[in-house]
């Protein structure tokens, strides 16, 4: 799994940025928990480009079994999507009310994500 350990304003996040392997299935909310716990944290920035499409795609039901399985191990979630035109309404709408919760949200930057997860 390839991630970067971010120290800043004296906490500590995880921020996976691999291009190389994509989230794509249930277990691999297991991989970033680890690495959470590995690095003693449980705040975790994931970018637009390490998602699947079955991410998007609510139907397949990967979004909610992986959000839920980072909420249970009390894992704080910002995901940076720049672009949210190119997404379906369903995922849209899913975002809006993403984004009232405590436990994760969807962000178009680092620094709206950043001061989120660090507050």
């Amino acid at each position: 799994m390839n991630y970067n350990l971010i120290d800043k304003d004296d906490k500590r996040y995880i921020e996976y940025i691999s291009n190389e392997k994509l989230i794509s299935k249930e277990t691999d909310a297991m991989d970033l928990i680890a690495a959470c716990f590995e690095n003693n944290t449980n705040l975790l920035i994931i970018h637009y480009e390490t998602l699947s499409e079955d991410f998007f795609n609510l139907r397949t039901g990967l979004a909610g079994a992986i959000l839920q399985k980072l909420v249970n191990y009390k894992i704080k979630v910002a995901i940076i999507i720049a672009n949210e035109e190119n997404l379906n309404d369903r995922f849209r709408e899913m975002i809006i009310e993403a984004n009232k919760r405590d436990d994760y949200r969807i962000f178009r930057n680092i620094t709206d994500a950043e001061n989120w997860i660090l507050a």
